[in-house]
């Protein structure tokens, strides 16, 4: 096999790599090098799959090994990171404590259900699960670099971190519709659009964040939370 077929899998290799690094952090309690190498598998997630269409280097192997390494750095760190976060807030070894760590079930199961699921070639059914993770990891890190904000009053109470991880694992395994941005020439119009609202509230929110010198952690947050606010709104109004 021509060595520029194993570059897609060594770049999902990196994305593993960041996960179990996150993970080692986490255990740590260093929430915000956790946060980052989350991003960095996020960086690398995104490549992996960028490089296998460019140098057409799809294999069975890439596919399996993707998922593997999505369920550590997109299932499992995220998952953890609550957990942690929730026994440093409250104070507690509660057994509530350990109900974040269903996320990465969720996680599990939407990832297996992508596998199988031939309707998601062009489009989602259900929350991605980078997009999950992105969304717990930049709540934590924003909780931990911003002591006394609503968020991290909320954080000390027992049902905060649960509830934020039940309804991101719904999320994820649930039928909801959500576009992709991975893009096609076959794409339609009223995608082209749905991406290009999409992008431009990315643009708005990143310069509202900046201008009123919020922490960075915001843009990332309310971006994704925009994403998922805009699939939802068109699936229930069936745009």
């Amino acid at each position: 096999m021509p060595l520029k077929k194993h570059i897609p899998n060594a770049v999902t290799s990196l994305n593993l790599l960041s996960g179990v690094l996150g993970v080692a952090a986490v255990c740590e309690a260093r929430i915000d090098i956790a946060f980052y190498l989350m991003i960095a598998g996020a960086v690398f997630d995104f490549f992996d799959g960028l490089l296998a269409r460019a140098l057409n280097a799809y294999s069975d192997k890439g596919k399996e090994l993707d998922s593997l390494a999505d369920l550590v750095t997109f299932g499992v760190l995220p998952a953890l990171m609550l957990f942690r976060l929730m026994s440093i807030c409250t104070f507690s070894t509660s057994p509530l404590c350990y109900l974040p760590l269903l996320m990465a079930v969720f996680a599990g199961l939407r990832l297996a259900k992508f596998n199988v699921d031939d309707r998601q070639s062009h489009g989602f059914l259900g929350l991605p699960v980078p997009a999950a993770a992105l969304i717990a990891g930049s709540l934590c890190y924003f909780i931990i670099s911003e002591v006394g904000e609503v968020l991290g009053v909320w954080a000390t109470g027992m049902v905060f971190f649960p509830i934020v991880a039940i309804c991101l694992g719904v999320l994820m395994v649930s039928e909801v519709p959500m576009f992709s941005f991975k893009f096609s020439k076959d794409d339609s119009k009223a995608l082209k659009s749905k991406r290009l609202s999409l992008i431009i509230c990315f643009v708005a929110i990143v310069a509202v964040v900046a201008a009123l010198g919020l922490n960075w952690s915001l843009a990332v947050l309310f971006s994704l939370l925009a994403y998922v606010l805009l699939n939802l709104a068109l699936a229930l109004f069936k745009v």
